[in-house]
This record gives C-alpha cells, sequence and structure tokens, in this order.
C-alpha cells in the first residue's frame, strides 16, 4: 500500500491502461495523495473490480471509470465525451496503455492493432480532451512509452504493416510514434498551460507480451525475472503527474526522474508534423 497524503487532494487524473500493471500502480499511487483518479478501461466489470481494489488499498473512495476501447476510434471518442459530460476540468492525462503482439491483427476500424493502441489512442484521446485539460491548466500529460524508440522507424509507405509485418517493427514504431507526439504536442501547447511529458520505465513486469510467441515474445519471458515490479515502473509516472516542481516543465523526457537523451530521429520536427497530420487523419481529427 502507497503512503497516503494530501498531495494532489482536488485534482482530477485520468489513468489509461489502469487495470493491471503500470497503469494500475500509477492510479493507486495518485489515489493515495488523494486525487481523484479515472480508471481508464476496456471492460466495465474489470475496471469496477480494480477501482474497489484501490479503495481498500488507499482509502480513497473518490474514483471513477472512462470506459473505452482504445482500439476503437468510435469507442475511444465516446469514451473521451462521457468523461467531459462529468468533468468539466482534468489536472493530469496520464497515456500508459499498452501492448505487443506476436501476430498482426486488424482493429474495427482496419487498422493494424499495434499502432492504433500503442501510439493513436494517446493522440486522439490527449485531443478530445484538451478542453479539459486547458480548463484546468495549469495541468499536464503524461506519456509512458519503451526505450526501444530507438529503433523505429515511421514507415509511411507501410504504417499498418500491410505490406510485411514485423512484431519488434511494428512495437518500435509506435514507442518512436509517443516521442514525436510528445515533442509535438508539447510545441503546439506551449503557452497554454498545459504541459507535456515522455517517460520510459525499463524492464518491468507487466502483462505485455505475456503468451505471445516470436523472437521478442521469448526474450521478453526470459529477461522477465530481472525485472523490476510495476510500482517501480511508475514512480516517475507519478512523480512527473504529481511533483510542484514539473509543473513549468514540458516537452521533456525521463528516466528514473531524470532527465535523458531521446534518439535523434524522435526530435526530427518535419517527421513529427507528417505523423501528427496522418495520425489526425486517421482518427478523423480537426487539429
Amino acid at each position: 500500500m502507497p503512503p497516503s497524503t494530501e498531495a494532489m487532494k482536488g485534482k482530477v487524473c485520468l489513468v489509461t491502461g489502469a487495470t493491471s500493471g503500470i497503469g494500475k500502480a500509477t492510479a493507486t499511487a495518485l489515489a493515495a495523495q488523494g486525487a481523484t483518479v479515472v480508471i481508464g478501461c476496456r471492460n466495465r466489470e474489470k475496471g469496477e473490480a480494480v477501482k474497489q481494489e484501490i479503495a481498500r488499498a488507499t482509502g480513497n473512495t473518490s474514483l471513477d471509470l472512462m470506459v473505452a476501447d482504445l482500439a476503437s476510434i468510435e469507442s475511444t471518442k465516446k469514451g473521451a465525451a462521457d468523461f467531459l459530460a462529468r468533468y468539466p476540468k482534468l489536472d493530469v492525462l496520464v497515456n500508459q496503455a499498452g501492448l505487443y503482439l506476436s501476430q498482426r491483427t486488424l482493429t474495427p476500424d482496419g487498422l493494424e492493432t499495434v499502432f492504433v493502441v500503442n501510439h493513436l489512442s494517446y493522440c486522439l484521446l490527449s485531443n478530445l480532451l484538451l478542453p479539459a485539460l486547458k480548463a484546468g491548466a495549469p495541468s499536464r500529460i503524461v506519456n509512458g512509452s519503451g526505450g526501444i524508440e530507438a529503433a523505429g522507424k515511421i514507415d509511411f509507405d507501410d504504417l499498418q504493416g500491410e505490406k510485411k509485418f514485423s512484431s519488434f517493427k511494428a512495437l518500435a514504431q509506435s514507442k518512436l510514434g509517443n516521442f514525436l507526439f510528445t515533442y509535438e504536442m508539447a510545441r503546439r501547447l506551449e503557452g497554454t498551460g498545459v504541459t507535456v511529458n515522455i517517460m520510459q520505465p525499463g524492464g518491468v513486469k507487466t502483462e505485455l507480451g505475456k503468451g505471445q510467441g516470436g523472437f521478442f515474445g521469448f526474450m521478453l519471458r526470459m529477461a522477465r525475472p530481472l525485472f523490476s515490479t510495476p510500482e517501480q515502473g511508475a514512480d516517475t509516472l507519478v512523480w512527473l503527474a504529481s511533483a510542484p516542481e514539473l509543473a513549468a516543465v514540458s516537452g521533456k523526457y525521463f528516466v528514473k526522474r531524470k532527465e535523458a537523451k531521446s534518439s535523434a530521429r524522435s526530435h526530427d520536427q518535419e517527421l513529427a508534423a507528417r505523423l501528427w497530420k496522418v495520425s489526425a487523419e486517421l482518427c478523423g481529427l480537426k487539429v
């Protein structure tokens, strides 16, 4: 059980991927700090169970759900609309939902699933919730990602892996997308009071890759005993979401509470602008 404080009392935080792993640990830690925590979940029944678990662990009953399947553009839009109808302001959005698949699968929109959940949902949800984030300013968007972004390449000629699919390529591309999106969003929101930062937790014992085949899935399983706990992995996310000294920090990358340097490709502003445009078109966003 995390130590309870009142540091985030009065703050509204939405955490995606909050029913397991790092997302759940983040939601629990923010609830322990007194925040009103909205648990982003795909399944209402599972979300309710996690809500009760967090309430018991923290003593905080200011918990709610946002039910949305982030693999579906329509479902994400509906979840965001439901959130906005209930909450006029949002202090912290934590984008932490993610997955790894060894085989290519398609979402209800006919898009490659890893690309949608790991990258496109970050772009879509963050933009849909901007009215509440701006109303809550100074507010924060914190994006969780992974350290393999340096191996990623945005393949605009085969963005959905139709021509040739590689599970590692798809994952690395999505993680690079997280960085490009973070830096581009930070530039676009400069002066609004909404900050955007990104972190990667290192190897963490989560459900990511569990039960999946392929070489990368095999390597994940072999390295798993060396990984940190979800609570340890969530530490930097929680810090970025709550630390007063970071209120004005934006467009930065952090590892273990220290600013880090991401790949040169992740700082390519032309690439970021192009990906932003393509992502917005795929989501039906006018931004």
